[in-house]
């Protein structure tokens, strides 16, 4: 003690020597027994996670059976929803070169018959755009499509003329890929487009009827895909001049009775509404290869 009592400097450095060791001490075992606890979580996560390596991933009875009833029920509503597609859309029968050809001139003349009853001006030597068929005759494997087309094309003109249209000035088709041999290139899809441009001149009320026949048509899906009005009077009327002064008009409205009409013999001029139009549409045929 009297060690201590003389040096007290050394006495309160070993007093917390001694503390910090007993504090250093406790933080060793802290961790020793923390370091145990993760590793044994760290040991039992990693045998977890090989057991489940080793696992074949596949659903419990029930949810397996619930899956199961799903795909179905798409596979027989997507079923459905393509035949309901099929009935939208004019079929593609066996056709030989030949019958197609032949299809084709009795589809001319009836077209041109059914114009001229209702009054229809076509254009000249009017081969619904298939001209180059008039004359040759197609191949075994695009007949078919020419022949589905030709329907689709014929469908279109039969609108125009039940409308009363006044003439049908253009109608041109693109080709098939078919046709130009590019199908064997092409990557198979579901929905195929052939494209219709028309133009015909008509009153309003003509080109309203025939614009909603083709965009609600049942028997084929027709997209109207740009469409282009003009007006066959460009410039609006001029204004008419007064035959007759005011005073004169005014003498003259004097002279008629109180209650008397006045003579009918004088037209009613109107200044719109007798105008027609021009109408040019590019339109979508849908195919349906499924």
């Amino acid at each position: 003690m009297s060690l201590f009592q003389e040096n007290r400097w050394l006495g309160r450095f070993l007093i917390v020597f001694g503390i910090c060791t007993l504090v250093a001490v406790s933080f060793l075992f802290t961790a020793k027994s923390n370091y145990k606890e993760v590793s044994a979580r760290c040991r039992e996560t990693a045998a977890e996670r090989n057991r489940l390596e080793r696992l074949d991933p596949f659903p419990s009875d029930a949810n397996y059976r619930k899956l199961k009833t799903g795909v179905d029920n798409y596979g027989g509503g997507l079923a459905k929803f393509k035949e309901e597609l099929k009935e939208h859309s004019l079929p593609v029968v066996p056709l030989a070169p030949n019958e197609f050809q032949s299809r084709l001139r009795q589809a001319m003349i009836a077209s041109t018959e059914k114009a001229r009853a209702s009054k229809v001006k076509l254009p000249d030597n009017f081969h619904l755009s298939f001209d180059e068929f008039t004359a040759a005759l197609p191949n075994n494997e695009v007949a078919p499509l020419l022949g589905q087309e030709l329907a689709q094309v014929e469908l279109l003109v039969n609108i125009l003329i039940d409308a009363r249209v006044d003439s049908l000035s253009a109608l041109r088709r693109t080709s098939l890929p078919e046709e130009r041999g590019n199908a064997a290139m092409a990557r198979p899809k579901m929905i195929e487009r052939n494209i219709v441009e028309l133009t015909f001149v008509s009153a309003p009320s003509a080109a309203r009827k025939v614009l909603n026949e083709i965009a609600s048509a049942n028997q084929q899906l027709y997209i109207i895909r740009t469409l282009h009005v003009r007006n066959e009077k460009e410039k609006g009327p001029a204004r008419e001049q007064v035959a007759a002064a005011p005073g004169n008009a005014a003498e003259t409205a004097a002279t008629i009775p109180l209650g008397a009409k006045p003579a009918g013999n004088a037209a009613l001029n109107f200044i719109v509404g007798n105008e027609h139009i021009e109408t040019s549409a590019r339109i979508e045929i849908l195919r349906l290869v499924f």
